[in-house]
């Protein structure tokens, strides 16, 4: 049974003349300990698939299942608690006027409220982040440092699943690596599955296993990612993949 499926899932925006479906009849599956891709251009609507397995945006039809259970339009705390969002932006999802300290408590508080000061040390270290930035506001973190902090407060409550949506576009190129990095070592040690939303293909075969490519909300393409990134079946990714320098100097990029 897998963690989590999407079956033949319509999302989107609006209504009547002003209906917008972003995702169009996509179905994905990802067992435990699994890091799948979802990429594609800006507007392809990943993003939008990664919102409404969430609940925050507008499902049509299809289904969203947490190992096997029907949760597409109620997302009970046991599906909170399984599945973790990290955010693009991790300045605007945070409290301004709380301390970085009182942010990850709050969160922690919401798993087990007991050793809290030690388990706090525990989820800092693992990511990376000094205790003396307990006492810290947003603003006064660098977006690195604030994108680790997002990623603990997402661990805080031992999730076994993180949904990464395009974590690393806002942040500069030498501190990229560094969280991407961070996020491949804590699957690992954790044995989270990860739904990662990227635009980056270098990035996908980074971290995942399988990766499907999304065009105009509807899946085009899905596989391994080696396979997709060697040999693409569809024009589109081939497309994708030849506007990658990196890739394109080590991967072949013609379609089948």
């Amino acid at each position: 049974m897998s963690l989590l499926a999407v079956e033949k899932l319509y999302a989107g925006y609006g209504t009547g003349r002003h209906r917008v479906d972003a995702v169009k009849g996509v179905s994905l599956s990802i067992q435990e300990d699994e890091a799948v891709a979802v990429v594609g251009e800006s507007g392809s609507g990943k993003s939008t698939l990664a919102l409404a397995i969430l609940g925050l945006a507008k499902i049509r039809s299809g289904r969203v299942c947490l190992r096997g259970r029907d949760v597409t339009y109620q997302r009970d705390s046991d599906f909170r608690r399984s599945v973790q969002l990290i955010f693009q932006s991790p300045a605007a999802s945070l409290n301004p006027r709380m301390t970085i300290g009182d942010t990850l408590r709050e969160a922690l508080a919401l798993s087990d409220r007991k050793n809290a000061t030690e388990r706090l040390r525990r989820l800092m270290s693992q990511t990376g982040l000094a205790l003396v930035w307990t006492e810290r506001l947003p603003h006064e973190l660098s977006g690195g440092q604030l994108q680790r902090v997002v990623i603990a407060r997402a661990l805080a409550i031992e999730p076994q699943m993180i949904i990464a949506d395009e974590i690393t576009s806002a942040l500069d190129p030498s501190i990229q690596a560094d969280v991407l990095n961070l996020l491949q070592d804590i699957r690992a040690e954790r044995r989270l599955a990860l739904l990662f939303i990227t635009h980056n293909l270098a990035v996908a075969r980074h971290l995942t296993y399988r990766t499907l490519v999304m065009r105009h909300g509807v899946v085009v393409e899905s596989g391994p990612t080696a396979e997709v990134l060697m040999a693409p079946t569809h024009p589109y990714s081939a497309s994708l993949i030849s506007a990658e320098p990196m890739l394109g100097r080590h991967w072949a990029v013609t379609s089948k």
